[in-house]
């Protein structure tokens, strides 16, 4: 059985040791803010490659980045509302 729950410490500069059991090494991880808590994601080193098919799509770069910037601006509308900012 892995490893499911590591505790690590955050240095005074921002940085945090990864357990070596964890195999995360020479790459980069987005790290999501998710309330009190964070959540890392490792990064694959060629992330069209390691999509496989499951991200097959027939719109290009622009007409995906487009789609995402109306999605964030409702969801960025929708969130001013509901805290009464808007």
């Amino acid at each position: 059985m892995g490893i499911t729950m590591t505790v690590v410490v955050i240095d005074g500069r921002g940085r945090l040791t990864i357990p070596s059991e964890l195999q995360v090494r020479d790459t980069k991880a987005t790290l999501i803010p998710a309330g009190p808590f964070m959540i890392v994601i490792p990064l694959p080193t060629h992330p069209i490659e390691a999509s496989g098919g499951w991200l097959a799509t027939k719109l290009s770069r622009k007409d995906l980045k487009v789609l995402a910037e109306k999605e964030a601006r409702r969801d960025a509308v929708k969130r001013a509302k509901r805290r009464k900012q808007l």
